[in-house]
């Protein structure tokens, strides 16, 4: 049986550790968070500051230049919203 991926609009969203990867390798472009900070909200951690790429999946490029896009947003829902702007412009 296949994996199921967690989904965020539409699409999977893959977590291991700090890192999140947000989009499928079948696209143009997938974006990869880096959770670099976090605070505690109602006993639990919630990120408060993430690191967001957008990555080209065009793997005959270098890495430097697969890199499409970057920033750094306050929490893990503002890194989200950004990466899925990003990529439905960078994915059409």
């Amino acid at each position: 049986m296949p994996q199921e991926f967690l989904r965020y609009k539409g699409r999977p969203l893959v977590r291991s550790g700090e890192t999140l990867y947000y989009g499928s390798m079948g696209d143009k472009c997938v974006a990869h968070l880096q959770i670099k900070s976090q605070k505690e909200e109602m006993g639990l951690p919630m990120a408060s500051k993430v690191v967001v790429q957008l990555i080209s999946t065009d793997e005959s490029l270098p890495l430097k230049e697969r890199i499409l896009n970057k920033a750094e947003r306050d929490g893990l829902y503002e890194a989200l919203s950004i990466a899925d702007i990003w990529m439905d412009r960078y994915n059409r």
